[in-house]
């Protein structure tokens, strides 16, 4: 039918039925694509050096990922297997700060991960099985169904928002701008700048306001 979409890639099959045997799983192929991330960038990751990492042609993984955003969204939920899921404590806030923590430390082993998160959310199987286990923490919480869903969306997107400005102030750009800023409270000439700065500078180093920040943001979400 003219203009109907594609089913996402895990409503699909893994290699047509006719043809010949398949020589790769989408898994293996997913693993690949992962570190090949990890390791150079998510720039790095298309068909061609995927192909040559896995010592095939690039044809051929057509067979299997039909588009490099098919690729993209096995990569975001592969990182969701890495989630440990126990049964809810009974205390939501506490369960859902752990899911965040658990995401932050994730998203740092992959640091080309958050920005896919914030970009392009993408919910496979394993994505399903961590909305599930958060609407599971959130079972006896009086929150209407939408708020519960936006609590989601919320925990992912200010976790990633997180790790990217954590992975941004070791780049040297960043590192650059800082100094500069730090010349111009020293001058004396911009004062008010330099009372925000020392204040940002002792907060950083008194607490991580990782999970005061999202507290607020999950209350005010679920009210």
């Amino acid at each position: 039918m003219a203009g109907q979409q594609e089913p996402v890639i895990w409503l699909r099959p893994e290699q047509a039925p006719v043809g010949r045997p398949a020589e790769r799983s989408r898994a293996e192929i997913t693993a690949a694509a992962v570190e090949l991330a990890d390791q150079e960038g998510l720039d790095a990751v298309s068909m061609r050096r995927l192909a040559a990492a896995l010592g095939t042609g690039a044809a051929s993984l057509y067979r299997y990922v039909a588009t490099r955003d098919d690729l993209l969204d096995l990569m975001i939920d592969s990182t969701a297997r890495e989630y440990r899921l126990p049964a809810p404590s009974g205390d939501w806030q506490a369960d859902l700060l752990e899911i965040a923590h658990q995401a932050r430390r994730i998203m740092r082993r992959h640091p080309w991960l958050p920005v896919l998160v914030v970009t392009r959310p993408s919910l496979g199987p394993h994505g399903i099985d961590l909305l599930e286990h958060l609407l599971d923490v959130l079972a006896d919480h009086p929150a209407e169904p939408a708020h519960k869903l936006e609590a989601f969306a919320v925990l992912n997107a200010l976790t990633a928002l997180f790790v990217q400005n954590e992975l941004a102030a070791s780049d040297p750009g960043a590192q650059r701008q800082s100094s500069y800023l730090r010349h111009v409270a020293d001058a004396g000439t911009h004062p008010r700048i330099a009372a925000v700065l020392a204040a940002t500078q002792l907060e950083r180093t008194s607490r991580d306001r990782f999970a005061t920040v999202l507290a607020r943001a999950l209350t005010g979400v679920l009210g």
